[in-house]
């Protein structure tokens, strides 16, 4: 499958309406007035099989055992690189003191090749987190690759790195210009985000 530029991308999210501006609390905690609800996404058959793809093509060659994810949207994204693949998905979810951790009867063997994806890398906490997770057991990072990096850059990694779109889309923490402005604040997605005060 062809790779994708980051404006085909764009048009996807796009068209599929998961690009949103407000005022909004991300999974870090910080502030945004944008926000992509990558869901609008995922729940495309079609288009996830096409972004999927671009990255399948990016990791093969690279002799990948497995593909791992954090919850919740990147259970989707590992579970279709995979297919394109031909290995498995397993994927990270949050521990009770903090970090991911394999449940439910995944394993990785030491020295296992894992890729790591995941849908939208605004601080790299998730994919910090799934990539500390596989090293816990002892198996090899090969690389992470993500749908959009909207860290403008800011978010590195160890391992190499492949997003399908990268963009910068400031976050606020403390002086927040749109609490200031008493924008309404709204709590996208599904993860709780850190009380952290933005104001």
């Amino acid at each position: 499958m062809p790779q994708l530029t980051g404006a085909e991308v764009e048009r996807i999210f796009r068209e599929a309406g998961a690009v949103r501006d407000g005022h909004f609390v991300l999974a870090s905690g910080r502030h945004s007035g944008r926000y992509l609800e990558k869901f609008q996404v995922l729940q495309r058959p079609r288009e996830t099989e096409k972004l999927a793809g671009a990255i399948a093509s990016w990791a093969r060659g690279r002799d990948v055992a497995t593909v791992a994810g954090p919850t919740t949207g990147g259970i989707i994204l590992a579970h279709e690189v995979a297919r394109q693949l031909g290995t498995r998905a397993v994927y990270a979810e949050r521990g009770e003191l903090g970090g991911r951790e394999f449940r439910r009867g995944f394993s990785l063997a030491p020295g296992e090749r894992v890729l790591v994806v995941d849908d939208i890398m605004s601080t790299g906490g998730s994919v910090h987190e799934t990539i500390a997770a596989v090293r816990a057991t002892g198996a090899t990072v090969l690389g992470a690759a993500v749908l959009v990096d909207r860290s403008g850059g800011e978010a590195t990694l160890d391992v190499p790195l492949y997003a399908l779109w990268r963009l910068e889309i400031p976050t606020y923490g403390v002086g927040c210009p749109l609490c200031a402005a008493g924008a309404p604040l709204e709590h996208p997605g599904t993860t709780p985000a850190p009380t952290v005060a933005a104001r």
